[in-house]
């Protein structure tokens, strides 16, 4: 009879031993997956922002033709930022997207009538709500890599990371001064 129970005590923990493991797994996969998740958001709002930059300086070029240092600047910039790849190379091309754009709109301040055309005017709309969204995003990004990092590095579910290779997520960050939103408004 003791050897029933023993017997049925081994079985109960090997189940509840597999039942942590399985649970841990799935955690693991799902924070992994809503790093990816966060990740394609804020790509979405940077391949956004590109397309309203192509926009905004074709509608520049219009008035400014003699500015082409500047709009090169921010063509280059902005294909840099469409041909990133991991988080770095976006954190780094976002960056200089940004300084260019203050330039671009620098620019733009010698054109009394390109800042009173409409379509302008609507394109710094776009790009400044364009923005906010990506702001957000990467905070929601950042979020959610805490949670994951934090969840594959403590113990017991660091075992289970490791013996599955469950890599460490990148944080997007960005340079000092960074963070001011591309001054739109005229």
């Amino acid at each position: 009879m003791w050897n029933l129970i023993g017997f049925g005590l081994v079985i109960l923990i090997i189940i509840i031993f597999v039942a942590l493991i399985v649970g841990t797994y799935n955690s693991l996969i799902k924070l992994q997956n809503g790093v990816e998740s966060a990740w394609a958001q804020i790509n979405v709002q940077l391949e956004r922002r590109t397309d309203l930059i192509y926009n905004l300086v074709e509608t520049v070029k219009g008035y400014a033709k003699h500015e082409k240092t500047t709009l090169k600047e921010v063509t280059e910039a902005r294909s840099h930022l469409q041909n990133a790849e991991t988080v770095k190379e976006n954190e780094k091309a976002d960056n200089i997207l940004t300084d260019s754009l203050k330039s671009l709109f620098a620019v733009a301040e010698n054109y009394p009538e390109l800042k009173a055309d409409t379509n302008f005017l609507d394109l710094q709309e776009q790009l400044k709500e364009t923005e906010d969204k990506i702001a957000q995003y990467r905070e929601y990004y950042n979020e959610i890599v805490l949670t994951y990092n934090n969840k594959r590095e403590v113990f017991p579910s660091n075992i289970m990371a490791n013996l599955f290779n469950f890599e460490e997520a990148e944080y997007f960050q960005h340079e000092k001064g960074a963070e001011d939103v591309p001054q739109v408004e005229f």
